[in-house]
């Protein structure tokens, strides 16, 4: 079974591009076109700097244009524990960015006027467990205290918000929403060229090798010397620089979109449970279904890679037809140990980001004005981004198959206990 993205399919038309061909200059490069790498060229070409970005294939060929489009605020993790990894002042510093980078996103989207479906009904979290629902409390709690805006949710009106049965309750915030996520990239790469960024695309950067004070960079048909570089590839960093795809785990997430009733999430909210094994949720414009979850550890190859999403569907909503899905796709999600951001130092003048996690649509979108910072020149102590370090790979990565899959076990019995106990 071919795949067929339904943001693919409903996109706002490619940004025609041409690929770097001949000698060209730059004072920052940056390769990557997701939303990482496009607004920190947009917030850089804003300044007035020079800023190239090489793309290998086009603008949202990764993550950015295969993801759920959920736009959920905030990291994965809470003050207390960034303050420890961290220390105070960073620590607080990194959750504030959190706490108001979908106010940045959609604040972004409107002032460029970027057609990418912006929607902010809200982000649900919901629970099918007690042991989940203390979670879903604490969470908002955490939150609250923060001043964002954010309630618990009864069963009711999970199922009310919803239209799934078999919830406890969850909670909502406000400040969470949807894009479509291929616009939203495609969207970016014109306001950053529209500022004077110059996007290259199809062009795969084969090498980086020093040149006097910078920096050159090889693709097929050309070269670009810079003075600094960013390697905005997050989930496919391929073996451009030795040692940086050791530093994450590249998993799959797979997604399915067919039509849907009018009861299925009326007030246009976007929906994640707190299993381990993540499942998610959301409607698109035409009103179509998209559910999501862990995908294989390899690219799908058929119908079967998607029985996830799919029993997922029938759980959810069984009174729905069902019809093979209309739309069948996959992404690669870039994860880090921790679940937290991490900024290499590859060499003088060469940074590394990974920061995707599952939660990237809004994070690496409003990282991009500290990015464009730390790139012109601004000390990394001072900028809301995470410390700058060496390359740090993941122990054991050649054997992360094994033990990812080992990981997925572990988490779907405990996902499975915390049922068990309390049914």
């Amino acid at each position: 079974m071919r795949q067929r993205s339904l943001w693919q399919e409903t996109a706002t038309p490619p940004v025609p591009l041409l690929p770097l061909e001949g000698v060209a200059e730059t004072e920052v490069a940056i390769i990557g076109a997701g939303y990482t790498g496009l607004s920190t060229a947009l917030a850089l070409a804003e300044r007035g700097v020079a800023v190239t970005v090489l793309e290998a294939e086009a603008p949202g060929a990764g993550a950015s244009g295969a993801n759920g489009g959920q736009v959920i605020p905030g990291l994965k993790h809470f003050v207390p524990d960034l303050v420890k990894d961290y220390g105070d002042a960073l620590g607080r510093r990194l959750h504030q960015a959190g706490a108001v980078d979908t106010d940045a996103l959609f604040t972004l989207i409107a002032r460029l006027a970027i057609d990418c479906e912006a929607t902010r009904a809200g982000w649900l979290q919901v629970a099918d467990n007690p042991v989940a629902l203390e979670e879903c409390r604490q969470r908002c709690r955490a939150w609250a205290a923060w001043g964002a805006p954010v309630r618990m949710l009864g069963a009711e009106e999970v199922r009310a918000m919803t239209g799934a049965a078999g919830y406890l309750g969850g909670w909502i915030d406000e400040r969470g929403g949807s894009v479509q996520p291929l616009s939203l990239a495609r969207g970016l790469a014109r306001a950053a060229m529209a500022a004077g960024a110059r996007v290259h695309a199809p062009s795969r950067v084969t090498s980086i090798r020093p040149d006097g004070a910078g920096w050159r960079l090889e693709t097929a048909a050309g070269s670009l010397r810079a003075r600094r570089v960013l390697l905005a590839t997050n989930a496919a960093p391929g073996r451009l620089w030795p040692g940086l795809s050791h530093t994450i785990m590249a998993v799959w997430s797979f997604q399915t979109a067919t039509k849907a009733g009018a009861g299925v999430l009326p007030g246009g909210q976007v929906v994640s449970d707190t299993r381990r094994v993540l499942r998610y949720w959301r409607r698109d414009a035409a009103g179509r279904l998209v559910v999501g979850g862990k995908g294989t550890l390899r690219a799908p190859r058929g119908p079967r890679s998607f029985t996830v999403p799919e029993r997922m569907r029938a759980r959810l909503y069984p009174a729905l037809p069902g019809t093979t899905p209309e739309f069948y796709w996959g992404g690669r999600v870039g994860i880090t140990p921790d679940r937290l951001p991490r900024l290499f130092r590859l060499a003088e003048g060469v940074f590394a980001v990974m920061q995707d996690n599952g939660k990237g649509v809004a994070w690496c979108t409003a990282s991009g004005p500290a990015l464009a910072d730390l790139l012109a020149g601004a000390a990394p102590e001072d900028l809301a981004l995470p410390p700058v370090t060496p390359l740090r790979p993941i122990p054991l990565h050649p054997f992360r198959s094994v033990y990812a899959a080992a990981g997925s076990l572990y988490f779907r019995a405990r996902d499975a206990l915390d049922r068990a106990r309390t049914a």
